[in-house]
């Protein structure tokens, strides 16, 4: 009689982490093994990560995790990818090789061919078309950017010699020996390349972005099975049964299945995604809109808020100011002092994301004094990322009509508990941590096991929700309006800084 399987193995490419997470069929994690790699600033706004650091480090810990578990193939179900989105590759098919080293979502080198083109009238072509703001936060530009720098880049692009995919399709690349050149639709729809409405990569787009269409990949829905692992991964080959961008997957993963339901993860940037169902909105709020996820050919939007600061602000903190030796620590050195004492901290180190949308933007730590401790500014820092996800939840009310009624919450620094108080107190509703993290990778395991037929309805997963923790407003909403205030004369001093 043959084993059936008993888990889904979730990979979690992050921004800084390579994760790989074993779930059994309650949602519970069996063995989770993580490791960090590095990026690379070579310039000031440029961010790089090498493609096949990436894939080794997210390779050592796959080996890691099945040696430490005896793990064999016929045991699980199927593998689910969650990754960083928009981060973009290019390499050479004959070869596997990069031609470039990564360039990551927060790198900022392609804001000035986005201002042309703005300035050119096609931001609201962009936004009718993908639904996001024209901004070098997304794909399009990073590509241009290695097809007009490596030299050979473009020619060999257009004679099919070379691959463009965001993480997922790196890894897919990877996983399968070379043998898949596949993407789903959720980093697809991170590209600016991509058309929301009609499903496909749109030929107009291309086009203004001077990006050859043979350089793509085929796009999938996020719960099928794609493609199979080559054998020397595992023992024998697996099915890739679930894909998404990581907020799309935390989304799922946070069982956000109903229009209206909102989650916020945590991670180097926070990124806010309200489900709103089967018929796109165009934000009229600085918002993005967005695929949350397509299953059996259904597809399900968001809007998105993406606010760049987030923990990136804490390891900055640790590494750039030295106030601390691990980012955890954040939270015990902002509650030395009872309050900010003046101080307001905007973490717009990458620019402003969601809703301001400028690229130019810096961080900014006023109203310091003589009496100024590292405390307030660590209160500062906390407080500031927490007035930017409120930022991003008023633009959400104001474009669909309706209160937040609970903000579901994941990601490094969900975990800690006084945070989370701020962050309730400052929206004004109930924040939910759940009993499992991390979600992202819960929300791939989900995809791919109702591909697999591991978990066969939503249902059946719904079954599964453990909470940890709900946090309530202890503050009236006057207490926290004058913080609110200053927050809002501090951004407008931030934008259009560095120009």
């Amino acid at each position: 009689m043959l084993q059936q399987p008993s888990y889904i193995l979730s990979l979690d490419l992050g921004s800084s982490t390579a994760g790989a997470v074993l779930f059994n069929r309650q949602g519970e994690v069996v063995k989770q093994c993580q490791k960090e790699y590095e990026k690379y600033y070579p310039q000031p706004g440029w961010i790089e990560v090498d493609p096949d650091e990436i894939w080794f480090t997210m390779l050592s810990v796959i080996e890691e995790l099945v040696a430490d578990t005896n793990l064999k193939a016929a045991q699980i179900a199927g593998i689910g990818i969650a990754n960083q989105r928009e981060t973009t590759v290019i390499w050479d098919k004959s070869s596997g090789k990069p031609i470039y080293n990564a360039i990551a979502w927060q790198d900022r080198r392609g804001s000035r061919l986005c201002d042309e083109l703005r300035y050119q009238g096609f931001a609201e072509l962009v936004r009718g078309k993908t639904g996001l703001i024209l901004d070098a936060y997304f794909s399009a530009s990073k590509i241009r950017w290695i097809l007009d720098n490596v030299i050979g880049a473009r020619l060999a692009a257009e004679q099919g010699q070379l691959a463009f995919g965001t993480i997922d399709a790196w890894l897919i690349w990877k996983l399968t020996g070379g043998k898949e050149h596949l993407t789903e639709i959720t980093n697809a729809s991170r590209t600016m390349l991509f058309n929301i409405f009609t499903q496909q990569w749109d030929e107009e787009l291309l086009r203004l972005f001077k990006i050859p269409v043979q350089l793509l990949p085929k796009v999938c829905g996020n719960s099928e099975i794609i493609a199979h692992t080559a054998p020397v991964i595992l023992d024998a080959p697996v099915p890739i049964a679930g894909v998404a961008g990581d907020q799309h997957a935390a989304l799922f993963g946070q069982l956000c299945f109903e229009p209206g339901t909102v989650k916020n993860t945590y991670g180097s940037g926070c990124f806010v995604l309200m489900n709103i169902g089967t018929a796109p909105i165009l934000s009229a709020h600085n918002l993005l809109t967005t695929v949350a996820w397509k299953i059996n050919n259904q597809v399900i939007y968001a809007l998105e808020g993406s606010v760049f600061g987030g923990s990136s602000v804490f390891r900055w903190i640790r590494d750039g100011l030295g106030l601390i030796d691990h980012t955890a620590e954040i939270e015990d050195l902002a509650r030395t002092e009872e309050d900010n004492g003046g101080v307001m901290f905007v973490p717009a180190l990458s620019g402003l994301g969601a809703p301001y949308w400028d690229p130019y933007a810096r961080g900014m730590i006023i109203g310091i004094t003589r009496g100024t401790s590292s405390g307030h500014i660590a209160r500062a820092a906390l407080e500031g990322v927490a007035l930017g996800i409120d930022d991003a939840l008023q633009a959400m009310q104001k474009d669909t009509g309706q209160r937040i009624s609970m903000l579901k919450v994941d990601g490094s620094s969900a975990g800690y508990d006084w945070f989370m108080q701020l962050q309730t107190n400052i929206i004004q509703s109930p924040v939910q941590r759940p009993a499992v993290m991390p979600v992202s990778a819960l929300g791939v395991a989900y995809l791919a096991g109702l591909a697999t037929g591991f978990w066969n309805n939503l249902n059946e997963i719904r079954r599964n929700e453990r909470i940890n923790s709900v946090f309530s407003p202890e503050l009236p909403a006057e207490s926290v309006l004058p913080l609110k205030q200053r927050w809002q004369r501090a951004i407008a001093r931030v934008q259009q800084w560095d120009i």
